[in-house]
């Protein structure tokens, strides 16, 4: 059977798992920055709301690499990463266009039901969708920050991934930029990431002219650090796409996860 019916499951799970993550954000912004939340009301330092912000989105990363859904789909939730883990030969190809087909599907369906469940908050300039969007700064610094920190956030998740001991720990390592990328970064480029999380936004507030920055910065950043690491250890030490491996969930990547555990308590685990 080809691979798209049989990995449709994999495909609908990343599509569910940025869903619940534009979902989120969505409220926690409403929580955190619309005039009228109790609770904006009590913060008035932006440093602490996106600290708080940045906790909560970092909690949620967390919570869908390690859910059951993460665990079978790999928890990518985002095309740069599935795209970044094709060049370095994990993915077939197939599975990459059923991955980003459906992480761009999720994250749009994901903002739609928020703008049902949020409205008319979601709609407010405070809340504005949750819309990344370059900060006075402008532009150019917008871009380069997002490559910035998805060059980090990968060159993070391959060590981590492929590292015999502390591969389990990959989602919490991710997780844990993710708060820190919202609470010191937001205010350049919205901090994005992912070009799938910036879509529907930019879709709703008709700020496409300025969505190039997140459809081209998150896979410049990722293929970079990919590259920097396939130089440095070589491909040989990728051993799988997932974050998360520590399960019985089924795998459908080029697999060598099983070489990986085999390294464990080895002399000069890498």
């Amino acid at each position: 059977m080809p691979r798209l019916p049989r990995h449709a499951a994999e495909y609908l799970l990343e599509g569910l798992g940025l869903g619940l993550f534009m979902i989120a954000a969505v409220g926690a912004a409403t929580l955190l920055e619309h005039p009228a939340s109790p609770l904006r009301a009590q913060l008035d330092d932006p440093l602490l709301r996106r600290v708080l912000m940045g906790l909560a989105m970092g909690a949620t990363s967390i919570a869908l690499v390690y859910s059951p859904m993460g665990a079978r789909s790999g928890g990518h939730f985002n095309p740069a990463t599935t795209a970044t883990f094709y060049r370095l030969g994990r993915v077939a190809g197939a599975d990459l266009a059923g991955y980003a087909v459906a992480q761009v599907l999720g994250g749009l369906a994901g903002l739609a039901a928020a703008r049902l469940a949020f409205a008319p908050w979601i709609a407010d300039p405070a809340v504005r969708y949750v819309a990344t969007s370059p900060g006075p700064s402008g532009e150019a610094l917008a871009f380069a920050a997002e490559t910035a920190m998805t060059f980090v956030l990968m060159s993070v998740v391959l060590r981590v991934s492929n590292h015999p001991r502390w591969s389990g720990y990959t989602g919490v390592a991710a997780g844990v930029l993710v708060a820190l990328y919202i609470t010191v970064e937001a205010p350049l480029s919205g901090m994005s990431l992912n070009p799938a999380r910036s879509l529907g936004p930019a879709l709703a507030t008709g700020e496409l002219d300025r969505f190039w920055i997140y459809l081209a910065a998150p896979p410049i950043g990722m293929l970079a650090a990919a590259e920097l690491y396939v130089r440095t250890l070589g491909l040989t030490h990728v051993f799988c796409a997932k974050l998360h491996h520590h399960s019985h969930a089924r795998c459908i990547f080029h697999c060598r996860f099983d070489a990986l555990k085999g390294l464990v308590g080895r002399p000069g685990d890498f």
